[in-house]
């Protein structure tokens, strides 16, 4: 089984890639948060920093692009190609309505006649370029039933990939997923499919590779934010119940450094406590989850105004808290 982290926009930047994959066991692929194209313009200073070679050392990093317009999205292939990067990742998924508002992520599913010339476009300029690209797609915009005409466009693209998250774009992440679009998605697509969504514990990960044996790729991101031991628990076989009572010191250490990292990270490349504290609480809201009544604690760390303050009251949580079982 190959084992993907999720671009999640704002959080899974180079500065958590590398922490994460100096700490747990390494992803076999990382997808960065979406580029997004302005028309004939270079990469932001953000941008720019977490494709960089140099960011992205030990890793097999793939960016991923989010656009309507084949033009911006082949532009941006190119100039990835600069930096080493041969393959790319087209956003069809993500929900936020800021985005789908454009017609672009999960948004851009609803005109399937424009989608179906940007792939054409899209798939004869990356095959000109010798540069290849993967579909990261939602099964919907109000239905599942719409994901049968969706399946039929991308089967006419030369992907390397097709990561499925069975939620149409109305369900944001919320309800369960959708599976009988995801086994329609598994069994009729030409190409290779990836899973994403909703695989927050071994339990989950064991349910789905029962009803699909032959799966071999998964994507995770939730569940990696909320639990970054839960790919090793994945692969080890064990319960993170089993995993914790055997080596919870040293898991609390990793977890520690891992927390140093990004600090010490978010803090070398911004300016003053106020962007790091944001970083790190938005980390907090799921990383809380792998501790035993955190609650106290969560809340300290949302009313904390200064990097001192924010400190000690992590640096509490470690010493007092027991990890979740």
């Amino acid at each position: 089984m190959k084992f993907y982290l999720a671009p999640m926009e704002g959080i899974t930047g180079y500065i958590y890639r590398q922490a994460y994959n100096s700490c747990f066991k390494p992803m076999d692929r990382y997808f960065t948060p979406f580029l997004a194209p302005k028309h004939k313009s270079g990469f932001s200073s953000k941008e720019l920093n977490d494709i960089l070679p140099e960011h992205n050392q030990g890793m097999e990093v793939i960016p991923q692009i989010l656009t309507s317009d084949p033009e911006d999205f082949l532009d941006t292939a190119v100039k990835l190609k600069e930096y080493g990067y041969t393959e790319v990742n087209l956003n069809l998924g993500c929900p936020s309505g800021t985005v789908a508002a454009k017609g672009k992520g999960a948004g851009f599913l609803k005109d399937t006649e424009k989608l179906a010339r940007f792939l054409g476009e899209v798939s004869e300029g990356m095959e000109r370029e010798n540069l290849h690209f993967s579909i990261k797609t939602r099964v919907g915009v109000e239905s599942e039933e719409e994901f049968q005409t969706l399946l039929g466009l991308y089967n006419q693209c030369p992907l390397t990939e097709l990561i499925i998250h069975p939620r149409v774009l109305k369900d944001f992440y919320k309800y369960n997923v959708r599976m009988n679009a995801f086994k329609e998605g598994f069994e009729k697509s030409r190409h290779s499919v990836c899973y994403n969504g909703d695989i927050f514990r071994r339990k989950d990960y064991d349910r789905l590779v029962k009803e699909y044996p032959d799966l071999d790729k998964i994507m995770m991101g939730r569940g990696i934010m909320m639990n970054p031991f839960l790919m090793e628990e994945i692969a080890d076989g064990t319960s993170q119940k089993v995993s914790g009572k055997m080596s919870a010191d040293r898991k609390a250490d990793r977890l520690e450094k891992f927390h140093r990292l990004l600090c010490d990270g978010y803090t070398h490349v911004m300016s003053g406590d106020r962007p790091v504290l944001f970083k790190m609480k938005e980390l907090w809201f799921y990383l809380a989850w792998s501790f035993e009544n955190s609650e106290k604690y969560e809340k300290k760390i949302r009313k904390a105004q200064h990097l001192s303050d924010y400190r000690l009251v992590v640096r509490q949580l470690f010493t007092e808290l027991e990890l979740n079982a």
